[in-house]
């Protein structure tokens, strides 16, 4: 399809075309997925038809393929982001897409790659550059077969959009098309073997805040802030979050539409700040209820919110040597909710009351 690099668009049809080519055997190789990087690359104009296509044969390629399946190893997400970035930046919004969707359907991937996902999100709203800022709406995604079965092109749609419900994206300001794209990406299984945002994710969340204090960020901004630090913090509070690997064996539970691992973080990121405390009492059922009213008292006690978590919060909150809106309602969660306060933290409390 070499006149792909004159028109500089992929249509439906080059897609249907390479379809049949890649999934003729039901399964795709390294040169084929090579060739797909190449032609999306070398494109300006993409029809729905060629992301469905590109985004489906890269997951397959990369979680479906890969032993043990559904998993993305250190070395695996290394090289997606190698693949599709050029000095720290994704290179397409197709890619950028690509990104997301690996997330979303491997049942476990490295930290670093969420993070990575997140640091688009904000190359956009500091500079307003680099995919993100081209198309700023990603709508959910359904489906994505299993490998070699291909994607139902009647179902499965194409998520980026170029309109946007809150008008333009403007440079410093957080906008509600970056904060759905923020909660999908945390919304997605991986991370570091826990459930909880982890350090990596929620430094990009702090830089994000601040970068754009004072700026008129959308009200859903401080929302999703405050419930993904709070998350981050009573990991370390008392409560057990079921470990994503522990999670990840009871396989039934991510079939469930009630009670799974993803029903757990739905309703601890859609309930408001009480929904987080009510999701850690209670995430996985009377299994998990039980371990966390047994747990030892004294070792509830002593690790509330650890030395380490503490000091980190206190040092990550003051690096700007203010409390903003978004940081002063995660305060106020924790003294409202945590048993035990640490030390490191009571000034800071003490000054968003």
């Amino acid at each position: 399809m070499t006149h792909v690099s004159a028109t500089k668009h992929l249509t439906g049809e080059h897609a249907l075309t390479m379809r049949r080519a890649v999934y003729k055997d039901g399964k795709i190789d390294s040169t084929e997925l090579d060739s797909l990087f190449s032609l999306d690359e070398a494109a300006e104009r993409r029809d729905p038809e060629w992301v469905n296509l590109f985004v489906e044969a890269v997951v397959d390629f990369l979680v479906y393929q890969q032993h043990p399946e559904g998993y993305v190893d250190e070395a695996n997400a290394q090289w997606l982001i190698d693949r599709i970035s050029r000095d720290g930046d994704v290179k397409t919004d197709s890619e950028l897409e690509v990104l997301v969707k690996v997330l979303e359907k491997a049942k476990s991937s490295p930290d670093s790659l969420s993070a990575f996902a997140l640091r688009q999100v904000k190359t956009a709203i500091l500079s307003g550059s680099g995919p993100v800022a081209q198309h700023r709406k990603l709508a959910p995604y359904e489906g994505l077969g299993k490998p070699g079965h291909g994607a139902d092109l009647a179902t499965d749609k194409m998520v980026l959009d170029p309109t946007s419900t809150d008008g333009e994206l403007t440079p410093g300001r957080v906008g509600a098309s970056e904060v759905q794209l923020l909660r999908r990406i945390l919304y997605a299984f991986g991370g570091d073997g826990g459930v909880a945002v982890s350090r990596s994710e929620a430094e990009v969340l702090f830089d994000i805040n601040d970068a754009t204090e004072g700026a008129d960020n959308d009200p859903s901004w401080t929302d999703l802030f405050s419930k993904a630090l709070a998350n981050t913090v009573m990991a370390a509070s008392g409560y057990v979050a079921p470990s994503r690997d522990v999670a990840l064996k009871r396989e039934d539970w991510l079939d469930e539409e009630d009670g799974g691992v993803g029903d757990f973080f739905g309703r601890m990121l859609s309930g408001g700040l009480r929904g987080i405390l009510d999701s850690y009492k209670d995430p996985m059922g009377e299994a998990w209820k039980e371990r966390n009213d047994t747990m030892d008292t004294s070792v509830r006690s002593a690790e509330v919110i650890d030395s380490g978590e503490a000091d980190w919060l206190a040092e990550r909150i003051m690096r700007d040597g203010k409390v903003n809106e978004a940081e002063r309602a995660l305060l106020k969660f924790i003294a409202e909710e945590s048993p035990k306060i640490h030390p490191s933290l009571k000034p800071l409390i003490e000054q968003a009351a």
